[in-house]
């Protein structure tokens, strides 16, 4: 079927569109940050949402195009290109009123507006190097962006340490990708995959994957590779906390996704799938036990919701166990949720630290008789994420776990480590909450919540409730991009 973008002067970049427009914006924002940092932002804001609308016509009209053979514009690359786009959406609204960015604000958002245009490549690479060009686009942009608080000396330190341990794990992705070149002679997903299929058991497969594994695990923040993600979130200023939480670990699970579910798991590589599904699963609870558990300890916010994080993508990770389309029907819709659960918090800690409070758990006590919505909304997206009814991160853990349940019963025991973990998570999460509505306060004295914060927050908070009580729509999106991902 004839769609608009498949004639007319739109037709070579098509398939890049949307990060042709952010390419634009990233150019022109310096100028405009001349001006002022609301300005920066506002025109931030416009153009995702420019490029969001040209997503969203794009996967309505059904389009599907291929660019230079190294980047496909599908259902599953418009719907992580539109969750990207979301998550700059909300951190550009943070950084609007936001005293940790008030400097070199063109600077800042160029260099969001860079990251994000590496993960918009990354979602739609067909290719291990445009995977590898759009990680690295994404991850150094990235690592100048933690070093923006600059009166801290917790934010240098933390970008010192990100870059070095992000240095680490792309050596790590690199030689991995050379060893898979190497066997297949190609890189090109779809032809190793068929490669793979074919293909005898060997040392040189064996390490590849064991350092891809490394070298991506570090994105995604799984153990044992997630000792960046405490102190990188604990020192980046916080929209750039925001922005790696919900933003950069998506853009890592597409690639784990791209490369182990779609080039290896489904191309039966070597006869090896048992092996690799038993090794994701593995990796999956405990990555989910020890984020949850040390998170019971933290007494820094920002450090708590970093080990939620952690906890949050041994979850995702079950999708690399079970393998099947309705797993990851049920991995991407717990990424859409995640976005607003996580980054909904992170908003309301933002705000608070630009009111004077600081990262202390206890210094949210009395905040329900300061700032009863902001108390309710920071509530809501802690119970979310918990995975209390009805709200949104108890239907994505739903569709994700019961994505385990298969008539063999293989992953079942994966299923039970995951529901005693989220049981652990409520633990921590009902602290603050208790902090907030129960205990008692140095002072009752109302806060004033900047209003572009209150938006942001309410959008998330929407979602959440929404996404909760009617997520048929989500969910028939991720089962369109998933089937656009399998063959």
């Amino acid at each position: 079927m004839m769609t608009f973008f498949d004639s007319g002067p739109l037709e070579a970049i098509a398939p890049i569109l949307p990060q042709v427009i952010l390419i634009i914006m990233a150019l022109l924002v310096p100028a405009v940050g001349l001006l002022n940092r609301k300005a920066s932002s506002v025109f931030t804001l416009a153009g995702s949402a420019v490029a969001m609308i040209v997503t969203g016509w794009m996967m309505y009209d059904g389009y599907t195009g291929l660019f230079m053979d190294m980047f496909r514009f599908d259902q599953f690359t418009g719907l992580m290109t539109l969750i990207f786009l979301a998550v700059l959406c909300l951190v550009s609204m943070m950084s609007f009123a936001g005293s940790e960015t008030k400097k070199h604000h063109g600077e800042y958002f160029a260099l969001l507006l860079i990251a994000t245009i590496g993960m918009m490549f990354v979602a739609g690479a067909t290719d291990l190097i445009a995977i590898f060009v759009g990680i690295e686009l994404a991850s150094i942009s990235s690592y100048a962006l933690v070093a923006f608080r600059k009166n801290d000396p917790r934010s240098p330190e933390a970008s010192v340490k990100y870059l070095i341990i992000g240095g680490i794990s792309t050596a790590f992705s690199l030689f991995g990708m050379s060893l898979i070149y190497g066997l297949s002679g190609t890189t090109n997903i779809e032809a190793v995959a068929t490669f793979l299929a074919s293909a005898d058991i060997s040392l040189p497969f064996i390490v590849g994957t064991m350092a891809m594994i490394a070298g991506f695990g570090f994105k995604v923040a799984v153990v044992p590779f997630h000792a960046w993600a405490p102190d990188v979130y604990e020192g980046a200023p916080t929209p750039v906390t925001t922005f790696l939480a919900t933003g950069s670990k998506k853009m890592g699970f597409v690639v784990f996704f791209k490369v182990f579910l779609l080039m290896f798991i489904f191309a039966q590589a070597f006869g090896a799938i048992h092996e690799l599904q038993w090794m994701f699963a593995i990796i999956a609870a405990i990555t989910m036990t020890f984020g949850n558990i040390v998170a019971i300890s933290q007494t820094n916010i920002k450090r708590m919701l970093a080990y939620s994080s952690i906890a949050q993508a041994g979850y995702i990770m079950i999708v690399l166990a079970v393998a099947s389309e309705y797993a990851l029907v049920g991995g991407l819709f717990h990424m859409i949720t995640h976005v607003f659960m996580k980054g909904g918090a992170f908003i309301i800690v933002g705000a608070l630290c630009i009111r004077g409070f600081s990262e202390d758990i206890s210094d949210y006590k009395g905040l329900a008789k300061r700032a009863p919505l902001v108390a309710f909304a920071m509530m809501l997206f802690l119970f979310s994420l918990a995975g209390i009814p009805p709200l949104a991160g108890f239907a994505s853990k739903f569709v994700l776990f019961s994505s385990a349940v298969t008539p063999a019963g293989t992953w079942i025991w994966l299923v039970a480590v995951a529901v005693i973990n989220s049981a652990i998570s409520l633990f921590y999460y009902a602290r603050v909450v208790k902090a907030m509505y129960i205990d008692k306060g140095t002072t009752t004295e109302r806060i004033a919540i900047p209003k572009i914060y209150m938006a942001a927050m309410m959008i998330c908070v929407a979602f959440v409730i929404v996404l909760g009580v009617y997520p048929g729509p989500v969910i028939e999106l991720c089962e369109a991009a998933a089937s656009a991902l399998l063959p």
